[in-house]
């Protein structure tokens, strides 16, 4: 939350989207309410006119937002029931061909595999002091 020290007490703002829309529709009711008394109306640079009016927008795409994010979860979660399965066709299928092309690895990119030619360089472990 950010908060303001002021003289006394301290008024947080949530960083929430959620609950910042919320608080913003808050101040931009009442803001409506007190008028021309609104003492807003003096910030420098900030409309609430134009703000306010972007309130319920932004509310709408923020519940879509988290509409798909839960659409996008539940998709993952169905994708990776099936990884296992899959994960084990492709490195069983490599490991046979693998061996049934122990002379010629490269046949292997007829399957779609890539293959390395260059043989990985050794891992140097550094000794702790």
């Amino acid at each position: 939350m950010l908060q303001c020290h002021c003289n006394e007490g301290r008024i947080a703002v949530s960083r929430n989207v959620e609950e910042v829309l919320s608080l913003a529709d808050s101040v931009y009711k009442k803001h409506q309410a007190d008028g021309p008394a609104s003492p807003l109306l003096n910030l420098d640079g900030i409309s609430w006119d134009a703000v306010g009016s972007s309130i319920p927008k932004a509310l709408e795409f923020h519940k879509e937002a988290e509409r798909m994010k839960s659409q996008m979860e539940k998709a993952y979660r169905e994708r990776d029931l099936l990884m296992s399965a899959i994960d084990e066709a492709v490195k069983s299928s490599r490991n046979l061909l693998k061996a049934l092309n122990r002379k010629n690895p490269k046949r292997l990119t007829d399957w779609g595999f890539e293959v390395a030619d260059s043989i990985p360089a050794a891992k140097v472990v550094a000794k702790a002091n």
